[in-house]
């Protein structure tokens, strides 16, 4: 395969990154100010709101590096290896991470839309959830296929 038949894609995985990176760069306090004051009384929401949405970003950027690394394996003719398959290992341990922080955050969820009586935020919290879980599936999936495939074609290599 030639090099650089993934560039579309290396590119679409680093424009995925960039509102993400501007999200939690602009959006994030905003959204961690607005909880501090719909809850007054506890003043620690601030900071929860800040670790829920930060601790869920490093796990994205990892699982997007995986798979640019694995966009990378795929130029170089290591599509079928081992390597690969850790790649999408780590990917599916990155989305079932980002799922589980979500599904421990959705009291903060609750109580924003509760207090704000917007029940969309909760709907993004479940959006976000099943996400996750999705793409967490899609990885599991694909790194079975990948390791029968490449079992199979150490079979035949071994099969002369």
């Amino acid at each position: 395969m030639k090099r650089g038949t993934t560039l579309f894609l290396k590119v679409a995985v680093i424009l995925i990154g960039i509102p993400v990176l501007a999200l939690c760069i602009f959006l994030v306090p905003e959204i961690a100010n607005y909880a501090a004051e719909l809850y007054p009384d506890i003043t620690y929401m601030k900071y929860l709101v800040f670790i829920e949405l930060y601790a869920t970003a490093i796990p994205f950027y990892f699982a997007l590096y995986q798979a640019f690394k694995l966009l990378s394996y795929i130029d170089k003719n290591k599509a079928f290896s081992e390597l690969s398959v850790r790649a999408l290992k780590n990917i599916k341990y990155c989305a079932i991470t980002i799922s589980t922080l979500y599904v421990l955050g959705m009291p903060l969820f609750y109580l924003m839309g509760e207090k704000d009586d917007a029940p969309g935020i909760i709907v993004i919290g479940l959006v976000m959830i099943f996400a996750s879980m999705v793409i967490a599936v899609f990885a599991a999936v694909l790194q079975k296929l990948l390791k029968e495939a490449i079992d199979i074609k150490s079979e035949n290599d071994l099969t002369v």
